[in-house]
């Protein structure tokens, strides 16, 4: 069964909303994760939208990892 995908176009950003993403196991351990950023609920990590992308396996997800591992750790002062 494929991951249940809407994606919302028009705003300032576009917003993908997945319902069921690959490489994560539950939503309880996704909110388990979730941080506070700037006053905005996140309910997805980046080690969780990371994994995700991983499991997805598509061409352009492999593309994208590097660029969100810096992005990882930029988020987290540089550490690794």
């Amino acid at each position: 069964m494929r991951p249940m995908h809407i994606q919302i176009r028009g705003g300032p950003v576009p917003l993908d909303l997945i319902f069921a993403p690959d490489g994560i196991e539950s939503f309880e351990g996704a909110k388990q994760r979730a941080q506070l950023i700037d006053d905005l609920y996140v309910c997805a990590s980046i080690d969780d939208i990371i994994e995700s992308k991983r499991a997805a396996g598509r061409q352009r997800d492999k593309e994208e990892i590097p660029r969100l591992l810096l992005f990882r750790d930029a988020l987290k002062g540089g550490k690794r």
